[in-house]
């Protein structure tokens, strides 16, 4: 019977946790509510639960109010789309309470999760149960009542898991769009696969630290309190910073040629971190020749996590930030696709973050983007529902002041950039720019990856559907007669202009044939096709 949990035991249920979820995030992506191929909440919860297992990786001891720290850091740092952020509330708040103590009881998990629950419930604006939300929340209050008579943590976790399962398999009653597609909540489902995570770590099932080190020394820069202050390039005796970790160790390999490893290591460079055991050496090396660095650490097995980074040009880069005057706004975009990013770079956005349906930006990726443009105040436009609340996270992570303006596609998008007018203030353009993406209707073409019933749609895999932000409006068997279909759905008697941009798997001559088409069927409405270059999407449609 296992009435307490110390730090250690609580570092091996993060890292089973994360390496479950990452062995079901494609069953977790399958369960996204339309039936399309870019289903990415497993994705994002898993590269979210990541971020926070490798900063547990990376803690110094087993102390529980360090471990907490790193876990809410990680989380926040490695957040990504609203399901990816949402478990970085639960995470934290779970944090919070988990930190208090030295060893957890069962009633202190409990809290722990009523206290994720709540937090998490706060980053939502406009929370709506069915979702991961309702989850957590009953899997929480249920634990409440479950500690008082379980104080063995493998029945309380195995009597809450069961309670969740329950509730999950309700997700579909109180979401009407889950029940139409058939499918429970995704987010619910991964948030379940990482308490079975932590179960699975009790009972000793399936569990691997093959990737696990309890390090000595953090590498990251900013932990120590590190400004961004360029130095003199003269300065810089070493350029680049070398880092790896050694694992699959040969069996010829001792204690003893990792002693010899440091000492090489010493030899060509400094700031050497060499640390670990036969199992697994994590290596950090200011150098001129990574190549031998990385050459010492193959003699002694294989590396992995490789990281290098060029110190001489990060700092250019800073110093040519710290000459130049900050402007008073620049503007960070979020898209996907060659075209789309040329349209904004001629729309004069500051820097596009290369990102969207396929892969959403992670609230770290967006405030580093942030920090690269030279402006007092950075509009923000994530482009995409699933990126909005990450946008929001990153004001946490820069001292930039950021304005989110919540565009959901990228046509409002391009709609608030259009709008901007850089001899307005923040707040004029804050208003205009929100505004002006409320006049444009988005649609979207691609194709059903299953067989479901959608929207009063029985879809089989392979067809092709067009969609507008909230619904599917059309499908068909042919590229061309779904975006007709859609078109007609989408425009009215005040619309004016629709512009198609065709993506990646599009030719341009076809795109044009459309939109010679459209013009024939729609003659009240002027249509013109443009490049994007985006994956997945045949045709993302701007109307206005």
């Amino acid at each position: 019977m296992q009435k307490t949990i110390n730090g250690a035991t609580f570092r091996k249920m993060i890292v089973s946790a994360s390496s479950l979820l990452d062995e079901n995030r494609k069953y977790v992506d399958s369960l996204n509510v339309f039936p399309v191929p870019d289903g990415d909440t497993g994705t994002n919860m898993n590269l979210t639960f990541k971020s926070a297992t490798k900063e547990v990786n990376d803690c110094p001891n087993n102390n529980l109010d360090s471990l907490s720290e790193a876990i809410t850091k990680g989380a926040l740092r490695g957040a990504r789309g609203n399901s990816g952020v949402i478990l970085s509330q639960i995470l934290k708040g779970m944090a919070k309470i988990i930190r208090q103590h030295a060893e957890l009881k069962t009633k202190d998990f409990a809290l722990a999760m009523k206290e994720g629950s709540d937090i998490a419930y706060k980053a939502v604006t406009k929370p709506k149960e069915g979702t991961i939300l309702t989850v957590i929340r009953v899997m929480s209050e249920y634990a409440l009542s479950s500690c008082k008579k379980n104080h063995d943590f493998e029945n309380f976790l195995k009597d809450v898991l069961d309670k969740g399962e329950e509730v999950l398999m309700q997700t579909p009653e109180l979401l009407p769009v889950l029940k139409k597609a058939g499918v429970v909540d995704a987010g619910g489902r991964g948030l379940l696969i990482i308490f079975s995570g932590f179960y699975k770590a009790l009972t000793d099932e399936d569990v691997s630290n093959s990737d696990f080190l309890d390090p000595t020394t953090d590498f990251s820069s900013d932990k120590d309190g590190n400004s961004n202050k360029p130095v003199d390039l003269a300065e810089i005796k070493y350029a680049y910073s070398t880092e790896y970790i050694i694992i699959n160790l040969f069996k010829k390999t001792t204690q003893s040629d990792i002693d010899k490893l440091r000492e090489r290591l010493v030899e060509i460079g400094e700031s050497v971190i060499c640390v670990g055991d036969l199992s697994l050496v994590k290596v950090h090396v200011l150098t001129n020749e990574p190549n031998k660095a990385l050459g010492f650490g193959l003699e002694l097995g294989d590396i992995t996590n490789i990281k290098i980074e060029n110190m001489l040009e990060q700092n250019r880069l800073l110093k040519t930030q710290n000459e130049e005057p900050a402007k008073p706004m620049g503007i960070v975009s979020v898209s996907a696709g060659e075209g789309f990013e040329l349209l904004f770079k001629d729309l004069m956005v500051d820097y596009v973050i290369k990102g969207g349906q396929t892969m959403n930006p992670s609230a770290n990726d967006i405030a580093e983007a942030v920090d690269k443009v030279n402006a007092e105040t950075v509009f923000v436009l994530p482009n995409n529902k699933n990126i909005v609340l990450a946008a929001e996270q990153a004001k946490d992570l820069t001292k930039r002041n950021i304005v989110v303006i919540p565009t959901k596609s990228v046509p409002e998008g391009i709609s608030a950039c259009l709008s901007f007018n850089s001899d307005s203030s923040v707040q004029e353009n804050t208003e205009v720019m929100n505004e002006s993406m409320k006049n444009v209707k988005t649609g979207s073409v691609t194709y059903a990856v299953r067989d479901t019933h959608v929207d009063g749609f029985d879809l089989n895999v392979g067809e092709i559907i067009g969609l507008d932000n909230n619904s599917i409006l059309a499908k068909g068997k042919e590229i061309p007669e779904t975006v007709e279909g859609l078109v007609g759905k989408l425009i009215d008697d005040n619309t004016v202009n629709v512009t198609l941009f065709f993506g990646q798997e599009v030719s341009e001559q076809d795109a044009m044939a459309l939109q010679d088409k459209l013009k024939t069927i729609f003659p009240q409405c002027e249509f013109n096709a443009v490049s994007g270059g985006q994956p997945v999407y045949y045709y993302i449609l701007s109307v206005e």
